[in-house]
């Protein structure tokens, strides 16, 4: 072969790219994280818009209430009666119930709660689901007023809390606390078992 012909060597692959498509094999080689690692950005990230989420849940009660009058009447609902004094009061309790589950989600998240971070991520992908659905079945706008701000709070949680770092962080977390469970009581006496 000529020399203008010849085929260089190929350069060796950096260790540090990963393939675009990631096969069950990589998640076992993710790198561990000490137990007193300082806590990732994805996590700090992941709680603040966990606690944003939160506001949102707020804000969007507000807008509720101010045309809770004009759904009632489109719900055949009497706002004025026993009856829709009940309905109302249902719906804020469902908000209320669900703002107290995202302010504990995002202390427990905060705390390193795998369960916490992959509740979060369930809801995230269910709400975001349901908001695609809505919009190409029924086709129910996505505006200011309505949920975008929800939608995209709930799309960056599950960006954040998805991610490596939050993961290694917070299975650390969980290995650190089971092992401080199974340790000894302090003066090294193991509980007795009650029998």
């Amino acid at each position: 072969m000529s020399a203008a012909g010849a085929r260089r060597p190929r350069p060796p692959r950096d260790p540090g790219k990963r393939p675009a498509i990631e096969t069950t094999a990589l998640f076992d080689r993710d790198p561990a994280a000490a137990a007193d690692a300082p806590r990732p950005a994805p996590i700090v990230g992941g709680t603040v818009l966990v606690l944003l989420r939160a506001a949102a849940t707020v804000l969007w009660g507000a807008g509720f209430l101010r045309v809770w009058p004009r759904i009632a009447e489109e719900a055949g609902v009497d706002a004025g009666t026993a009856e829709g004094a009940a309905v109302l009061g249902v719906l804020i309790g469902f908000g209320a119930v669900w703002l107290g589950v995202l302010i504990v989600f995002a202390v427990l998240i905060w705390r390193g709660s795998t369960t916490a971070r992959m509740l979060a991520l369930g809801w995230t992908t269910l709400t975001i689901v349901a908001h695609a659905i809505a919009y190409f079945a029924n086709g129910e706008e996505i505006t200011v007023r309505t949920t975008l701000l929800t939608l995209s709070l709930d799309i960056l949680v599950l960006l954040a809390l998805s991610s490596r770092p939050a993961r290694t962080w917070s299975r650390a977390r969980g290995e650190a606390r089971r092992a401080r469970r199974a340790r000894p009581h302090a003066g090294g006496r193991r509980r007795s078992a009650r029998v």
